[in-house]
């Protein structure tokens, strides 16, 4: 058992600080609106802070999982933020999703105050958050990443460190381009079936046992056939993270056509009120 901080107990943080309570730490909690720390406490076992620099007094590891790059300065390195109150040798661990310069940034801070950062944004979305199924990708220092790689095992099922520190944040880039291409070209195909006259739900059961398998093929399709949007990974994150992709390929001259097109497709959506529809919703641009 080991003294945590967990701050941020939104769809992703709730249950990622329940699995760290279950798992016998002694956790504490931070979230902006106190009611939904209270709402945690009728949950699991473990305690409530007025602030983050509170949270974090006497913790070994602290992790935060908040929305964006001004939402983590605030938890971390803001007046009421967590680094004022942490411990030398204690490791922040941020599992928001954010630009690989704030995660240098706040290594560059985090060492001049002798603790250590790690940037670890997640894959898996909510249901890999609440089955403590969620992929982690590292960057930080090794020795500070094998101190708490065992916690983060309560609710991921790998994490791995990807280098120095902002490759956490890198490889998450890499995954929300490879997603937005998947999911445009699974909407095509799903639209182009359904206009052909197929029954869909059997040609997905067919296709999905070959090369055209993936993972939003086999969570989303059944749901994107049938219309249903409202759960899961909303559009306005994914705009945000497509965002801080394509900022970095501007940096380092990659080129991201297919991302750059789907991120416009997103902002459609958003226009047309679909800011918290799972991000398959793509698909209802084609059937309208």
């Amino acid at each position: 058992m080991v003294a945590i901080a967990f701050i941020g107990l939104g769809a992703m943080g709730y249950p990622m600080a329940g699995h760290l309570s279950r798992a016998g730490h002694d956790v504490c909690v931070f979230n902006r609106t106190a009611a939904r720390a209270t709402s945690w406490l009728g949950e699991f076992a473990g305690r409530a802070a007025p602030s983050p620099r509170d949270a974090a007094r006497d913790a070994e590891f602290v992790f935060s999982c908040v929305g964006n790059d001004a939402d983590v300065r605030a938890v971390s390195t803001g007046p009421d933020g967590a680094f004022p109150g942490m411990g030398p040798g204690s490791v922040y661990v941020d599992h928001t999703t954010t630009s690989a310069h704030l995660a240098r940034e706040l290594g560059d801070e985090a060492r001049a105050r002798n603790i250590e950062f790690i940037d670890a944004p997640v894959s898996g979305g909510e249901s890999g958050a609440q089955n403590g199924a969620l992929t982690v990708m590292c960057g930080g220092r090794e020795a500070a990443f094998e101190r708490v790689r065992a916690v983060i095992e309560a609710y991921a099922r790998g994490s791995v460190l990807m280098g120095e520190t902002g490759s956490g944040q890198l490889t998450k880039m890499v995954n929300q381009i490879c997603i937005s291409g998947l999911l445009q070209g699974l909407a095509e195909g799903l639209n182009f079936g359904s206009k052909a006259g197929l029954d869909m739900d059997k040609a997905i059961s067919v296709i999905g046992q070959g090369a055209a398998q993936s993972w939003q093929m086999d969570n989303r399709a059944s749901s994107m056939i049938a219309g249903e949007f409202d759960f899961g990974f909303a559009v306005d994150w994914m705009r945000k993270d497509l965002g801080i992709a394509l900022d970095a390929a501007r940096e380092n001259g990659a080129t991201l056509p297919v991302a750059a097109l789907v991120d416009q497709f997103y902002a459609e959506l958003q226009r047309r009120g679909d800011n918290r529809s799972d991000t398959s919703c793509l698909i209802r641009l084609l059937r309208d």
